[in-house]
């Protein structure tokens, strides 16, 4: 066991896992590549969990930062106005096709999606929340709440009053077989089911991500939320859509994931890839809502002007390079090359994904049961050729992938065949 983890094992929770029965450290980073402590390169097909957004050593957002260094002002908090805070807002705002929009700036997805919980349930006065069956909105106790994931759930405790609902759960067997559009329909029902039988009469929110991204880049048909959405407008429900991995064109067909559901909704939630590594998240709500708590409220490192130098550069990069097009063009090269190889791999349950957003399940050959231990397994395969690659689902046998924007058509086909390289070599072992 080398010093560096030992050390980090010595000091840190146990709860707080690390990638590999041999960890790395990385060290470096260029474009869409990285190498570790030992000189290794690796093309990276997760980027520190879908946030190094359009890649390493970006002469664009190094420039930004370092500008902002040498001002000699790396904080001031919201107290003060900071005009890179407002620039991103205004574009934010733009994008977000929400009416009236106003931003709020936070650290983290799992802050912002808190700030998103309490805008709902301070509208709406109610602490009854809907959301989505095998999600993940962040770490803290009212996002655990509507956390649908045993594996990433510590307390049953809640702020909240939490329904889950059908929408990502094609597998099960009462849904197995059907047609997106029979599928819908039945959720729809499930949906005014719950609202009929299990909540009193106002509900706050419905909070959803448009692609689950812990929960294995499962996804809703295009089409269910808008179908939800009539439903919860008849009530005045709110709906929030976790956008912290599906934004900025990852998906390809669309900005923001939820507009693959022809869907405006309420509020929507940020983070990760915008600040390409710094930390930045927050909220875009209507501005009724953003404007509705009587209480002062602040951040004191959200919106920090070094954060919106870097979001501000890497938003700009994302647009003047049309990166969602490359999303579309890239990620249709993986996906179906993937596709094309599962059938004569049994160990492939599934191959999913939209644009730079894709995950293959891996399942035992003979019965077809999730299998977690063919994914660990897979997990070091690509690592020793020179790919990394995430992990997770509902039952831990999903790889996840998710590569900076900037993915050219070479380091795709490259990547690609890796993928289907690693998933021969565990097809062998497993059978």
């Amino acid at each position: 066991m080398s010093d560096l983890l030992a050390r980090h094992r010595a000091v840190m929770p146990n709860w707080m896992a690390l990638y590999y029965n041999e960890p790395i450290e990385i060290v470096g980073g260029k474009g869409n590549r990285v190498v570790d402590a030992n000189g290794k390169s690796y093309l990276d097909f997760f980027a520190g969990i879908l946030t190094n957004m359009i890649g390493y050593d970006v002469p664009e957002v190094r420039e930004a930062v370092e500008s902002r260094l040498a001002s000699g002002v790396v904080h001031t908090s919201t107290l003060y106005l900071i005009r890179g805070q407002v620039e991103l807002a205004e574009k934010i705002a733009r994008l977000s096709g929400i009416p009236d929009a106003k931003v709020f700036f936070t650290n983290s997805g799992t802050e912002a999606n808190e700030t998103a919980l309490l805008l709902a349930t301070y509208a709406r006065g109610s602490d009854q929340v809907l959301a989505m069956r095998q999600s993940y909105h962040g770490r803290s106790f009212g996002a655990i709440s509507v956390t649908s994931n045993r594996s990433w759930k510590n307390n049953s405790l809640s702020p909240l009053n939490v329904h889950f609902l059908h929408g990502a759960d094609k597998h099960l067997a009462q849904f197995r077989g059907m047609s997106d559009a029979g599928y819908i329909a039945a959720c729809v029902d499930d949906l005014r089911h719950v609202l009929a039988t299990a909540v009193s009469k106002d509900v706050a929110a419905l909070i959803a991500e448009p692609i689950q991204g812990v929960g294995g880049f499962t996804m809703a048909p295009d089409g269910l939320f808008a179908a939800y959405k009539e439903v919860l407008d008849e009530e005045g429900i709110l709906f929030v859509s976790d956008e912290v991995q599906t934004g900025w064109g990852r998906t390809g067909s669309a900005f923001f994931g939820i507009q693959n559901h022809g869907v405006t909704p309420d509020m929507m939630t940020f983070a990760k890839g915008l600040g390409n590594g710094f930390a930045v998240g927050g909220v875009v709500a209507r501005g009724d809502l953003m404007d509705g708590p009587h209480a002062a409220g602040v951040a004191t490192f959200g919106g920090n002007p070094i954060a919106m130098a870097a979001a501000n550069a890497t938003l700009d990069y994302v647009l003047d390079h049309d990166l969602q097009a490359n999303a579309a063009r890239t990620g249709e090269i993986i996906i179906s090359g993937l596709r094309e190889a599962a059938p004569r791999l049994p160990v492939v349950g599934d191959v999913r994904g939209k644009g730079l957003m894709f995950a293959v399940e891996l399942v035992d050959p003979a019965t077809k049961a999730p299998a977690p231990a063919l994914a660990a397994r897979f997990l070091e395969e690509t690592k020793r050729l020179g790919l990394l690659v995430g992990k997770g689902g509902l039952y831990g046998n999903t790889l996840r992938m998710a590569p900076p924007l900037t993915l050219t058509e070479d380091e795709a086909r490259e990547g690609l065949g890796i993928l289907v390289t690693a998933l021969e070599a565990v097809n062998d072992e497993a059978r």
